[in-house]
């Protein structure tokens, strides 16, 4: 957007009232930085979350009416006149400013991992108004653009009443998430294995696209046409406690997530912060993982890859297991996973090792 908006903002020919969008647009990006960084607002006032909810929803209603104004009133001829463009602007703006201004009210008390829910939500309709305005000003009058762009605003608004609405099931949500990536990233490692071909699917597609290439051994862009794109012995059998070690990743987040769904405490904020922090350093630490078995492996690489996923799951299920969320005797599962991935983890040595000592 913004490449596409330079051109526009050094056009001295623009109308009077695109010449308006075009600041309001630079307002609205203005803005940004300060939600992405701001603090919640100091307040002696006792927080209410029904209150806070209900003007949350209503901003974002505000935010919605004014984005289909502004669409509306830009997308035909003739343009608004200098002073309508003003009132549209300034209602625009008004609205914005008033959502940011209801996120800056839920208090830091209420529980990081739903703050940092609120505060995507609010992030992703500030965003998405700017784009709009962005798009109304360069291409006017109706446009796919316009649109689009005014669909992200509304999209982004109605996303708001399904925020969660206290930090325990904010901490569920994201938990969710984590497990169906690393359950994604998990059959997508399988499945390679299962056709003895890291890139299965790909190649194959590509080979018969350029069948008319016949002996040809030039390798494909993107993608190694040589012994590089299929794995040693060494290599498969390194795969095995490496899938094993993703398969008790996944096994981890879902005892983590149940266990925070069946004890987890709404008033024990900082506690459920914590068990989510760390827990969503596993999904990029598995994807880490994953990368490195595609050829050429390098067994050292995979080996730290492996070291690193170990660390992140250890201290997950360490904090877990200091947590609420597991009062004996319900911990009993934990030291069973750290031993599933300290076996994982010593096979993985004793396989890399002779390359590791070189």
């Amino acid at each position: 957007m913004a490449s596409a908006a330079a051109p526009a903002a050094a056009d001295s020919t623009l109308p009077p009232a695109l010449e308006q969008l075009r600041h309001l647009a630079g307002e609205l990006r203005f803005l940004l930085p300060g939600v992405r960084v701001g603090e919640a607002r100091e307040t002696t006032k006792e927080f209410d979350r029904e209150t806070f909810w209900r003007r949350f929803r209503e901003a974002a209603m505000a935010v919605s009416r004014a984005a289909t104004t502004l669409t509306e009133v830009f997308s035909r001829l003739p343009l608004p006149s200098p002073q309508e463009t003003q009132k549209f602007s300034e209602q625009v703006h008004a609205s914005i400013k008033a959502i940011i201004a209801v996120y800056y009210s839920l208090p830091k008390d209420q529980g990081i991992t739903l703050r940092k829910l609120v505060r995507s939500a609010t992030l992703d309709i500030v965003d998405g108004m700017a784009q709009l305005v962005e798009v109304l000003y360069i291409t006017p009058t109706q446009s796919p653009e316009n649109l689009i762009s005014y669909n992200s605003v509304w999209e982004a608004c109605q996303q708001v009443p399904r925020i969660p609405r206290d930090n325990k099931a904010a901490a569920l949500s994201v938990l969710t998430k984590s497990v169906d990536l690393v359950k994604d990233a998990h059959e997508e490692m399988e499945q390679a294995v299962e056709e003895c071909d890291p890139y299965y699917g790909l190649l194959s597609d590509i080979e018969e696209d350029n069948s008319d290439n016949h002996g040809d051994e030039e390798d494909i862009l993107g993608c190694p046409s040589n012994r590089d794109s299929y794995w040693s012995e060494e290599d498969q059998e390194l795969i095995i406690p490496c899938l094993a070690l993703v398969r008790a990743s996944k096994a981890c987040l879902k005892k983590i997530r149940l266990s925070v769904a069946e004890n987890g405490k709404k008033d024990q904020v900082a506690q459920l912060d914590d068990i989510v922090d760390i827990s969503d350093e596993i999904s990029p630490s598995v994807d880490d993982l994953a990368l490195s078995i595609y050829p050429p492996v390098c067994h050292p690489t995979v080996r730290i890859n492996c070291a690193k996923l170990v660390s992140v799951l250890k201290k997950a299920l360490e904090i877990t297991k200091a947590s609420h969320v597991t009062p004996p005797p319900e911990d009993s599962w934990i030291p069973l996973l750290i031993n599933a991935v300290d076996h994982c983890m010593n096979r993985i040595k004793e396989l890399t090792q002779h390359e590791v000592e070189l």
